[in-house]
């Protein structure tokens, strides 16, 4: 029958393993097995306050130490709670147990989780946000504007979510010429009114720009 201990990081554990170890050497018999290997594995160190844990734990050491004469640098293993450090299996054996080597989640695991899903959905929707086409009317002052600068003007606004595209010039009369352009915006990212009083008719391409007139407005 399968022998159970638990806790063994704990007082109460080692406790209950020092009284199983009351007038024994090893865990299943009189020799070392794997059963003393999976326990000396949960033990944190050797307990000096408990004798029979502690005679047995320098009996494992002893032959472990025999068996590997190597140098051990030492290892840990991380995990949400006291883990038991790693023991190496004893020579010629196999221990069937599966090593978790990184650790039960946490509450921030799950948390930082949550918020990295809630960020790449709302990327998604970002990605997914509609789109409009936009014809614009962008009039001069006088006559005596020089409409190359003026369209450069118009041209040197940048901002997220908007493209500028084809444009003609329109006589108005007089001798005036009024700019017709095209542009696309996110509709998320560009508020065309925001883009005609914040950019366009402010300085300082108001030099250049005396209004703007929304001609057209579709969404796509």
């Amino acid at each position: 029958m399968a022998i159970t201990f638990s806790d063994l990081y704990t007082e109460a554990g080692l406790k209950s393993l020092d009284d199983f170890l009351a007038g024994k050497s090893y865990i299943s018999g009189d020799q070392l097995t794997l059963d003393d290997i999976k326990v000396y594995a949960a033990v944190l160190g050797k307990p000096d306050s408990f004798a029979n844990v502690s005679k047995w734990y320098d009996s494992v050491s002893s032959q472990l130490a025999a068996n590997f004469p190597g140098k051990a640098v030492g290892v840990r293993i991380g995990s949400g709670k006291a883990a038991a450090p790693a023991a190496p299996a004893a020579a010629g054996g196999d221990d069937d147990d599966d090593l978790d080597l990184f650790g039960d989640e946490t509450e921030e695991d799950k948390k930082a989780e949550a918020e990295r899903e809630a960020a790449k959905k709302a990327s998604t929707k970002k990605k997914e946000s509609g789109k409009s086409s936009v014809l614009l009317d962008v009039k001069p002052w006088d006559d005596e504007t020089d409409m190359k600068k003026l369209e450069e003007a118009v041209r040197s606004v940048e901002m997220e979510g908007l493209f500028w595209g084809a444009s003609k010039l329109v006589a108005v009369g007089y001798g005036i010429k009024k700019l017709q352009i095209m542009l696309t915006i996110v509709d998320d990212l560009v508020s065309v009114d925001d883009l005609i009083e914040e950019q366009l008719t402010a300085e300082p391409r108001n030099e250049y720009i005396q209004s703007c007139d929304i001609v057209a407005f579709n969404k796509i």
